[in-house]
């Protein structure tokens, strides 16, 4: 779908309306209505702007807005659901874990109650940690040495308890290194998209909004940081992009070395500029063959 000006309006208009009602958990009858607009074309619309479903963007700003409520230290959490617009706890619970890939109760304690268990693997582009909780993978980042990615990684979350233990979760996350979970069609990569979409992402709206434009970048593919912006209906935003990119604490499982400068250089990467450029080129010959 072409961009016009009309649907730049339409759009912001819309993201203006969701941040200031979301605790009213708006339907997506009621936000088209407010823009003269059918329900169909709406979402239609949104999703090709900003990259997620306005259902979707409304879940990312009433986790933020409860993350922030929950950090509060006397907060209780009936009501910061309630306060977040949302019918009770189990509403709050269902929505945490979806997004944030634990409950409220572990957020509130910085992950005390986690159990993680963490793994190191050699891959294609060298040494990785990787960790998971019994909900899915929270962590993966390429490293230099063990004792250096396994200290990174405690920094994540400093009150949860370590093993160093191989799962299934960790498993299915390393076979990413030898297929393309975006080709939905292989019912086992799809399950694995749907594994990885509950992450421990522990960040605002916006990084989360750009973490899941990445998502949809597929292999091969390369999209520049002005891009990524336009597709979060953020334009102007481009350096605020890369900030959000460079804390991915992800590494290839969400597509942060498809960023690419609008020069066509390939530009930094958390792990390694040098390893960016051969993921890049490992990808295209992929494509190839």
């Amino acid at each position: 779908m072409s961009s016009t000006p009309i649907q730049y309006d339409k759009i912001a208009k819309a993201i203006e309306y969701l941040d200031e009602h979301f605790k009213q958990q708006p339907s997506l009858d009621q936000v088209a209505e407010q823009l003269n607009m059918s329900s169909f074309h709406f979402q239609r619309l949104f999703k090709d702007w900003v990259g997620i479903s306005p259902k979707k963007y409304v879940q990312f700003l009433t986790v933020s807005y409860a993350k922030s409520q929950l950090e509060v230290e006397k907060s209780n959490l009936l009501n910061v659901a309630v306060d977040s617009g949302l019918s009770g706890t189990g509403r709050l619970h269902d929505l945490f874990v979806s997004i944030e890939g634990m409950t409220p109760g572990e957020y509130k304690k910085g992950g005390q109650s986690l159990t993680i268990n963490y793994s190191f693997s050699e891959t294609p582009f060298g040494e990785v940690i990787v960790a998971s909780t019994n909900k899915g993978i929270c962590y993966l980042a390429f490293i230099e040495n063990i004792e250096q990615g396994l200290d990174e990684l405690k920094q994540q979350f400093p009150k949860a308890t370590y093993q160093q233990q191989v799962d299934t979760f960790q498993k299915d996350c390393l076979s990413i290194f030898r297929n393309d979970w975006s080709n939905i069609n292989d019912s086992k990569l799809h399950t694995l998209k749907l594994k990885i979409m509950k992450l421990h992402l522990k960040g605002t709206d916006f990084q989360l909004k750009v973490w899941q434009a990445l998502l949809s970048i597929p292999q091969g593919g390369l999209v520049t940081y002005g891009e990524v912006a336009r597709r979060i209906n953020q334009p102007t935003a481009s350096r605020a992009v890369g900030t959000a990119i460079g804390s991915n604490p992800i590494a290839y499982l969400i597509p942060c070395h498809r960023i690419i400068q609008s020069s066509g250089n390939t530009g930094g990467y958390r792990w390694n500029p040098i390893r960016k450029k051969a993921i890049i080129g490992w990808e295209a010959a992929k494509i190839l063959v």
